[in-house]
C-alpha cells in the first residue's frame, strides 16, 4: 500500500490558530484549537467543523501514523475565524 508523502510548505506563513483533528487510542476523533504558541484545549465536534467550513484555512497538514492506515487526521492553520 502506498502513503501520500507530506512535503512541507518552503513558504513562511503566518496564522492565529491550529485546529486538530485527531484520533484517541481507541479510536475516536478528538477535536483541539490552539493559540500560536499556546497550549492547546479541547474542543467540540461541531465548533470543529464550524471553523473548518467558515475560516481562512492557510494550510492543512495531514498526520500519517504508521499503525493507522486509512485514519484521517489533520492539523489546519488559520487567520482570524470568521463566524
Amino acid at each position: 500500500m502506498q502513503t501520500l508523502n507530506y512535503i512541507p510548505s518552503p513558504i513562511e506563513f503566518d496564522y492565529d490558530f491550529v485546529y486538530s483533528a485527531i484520533t484517541n487510542p481507541s479510536g475516536r476523533m478528538q477535536y483541539y484549537k490552539a493559540l500560536k504558541g499556546k497550549i492547546r484545549t479541547r474542543i467540540s465536534k461541531g465548533e470543529f467543523a464550524k471553523i473548518y467550513n467558515h475560516s481562512k484555512i492557510i494550510a492543512v497538514k495531514p498526520i500519517q501514523e504508521k499503525k493507522k492506515n486509512g485514519i484521517i487526521q489533520m492539523d489546519i492553520y488559520v487567520k482570524e475565524f470568521e463566524a
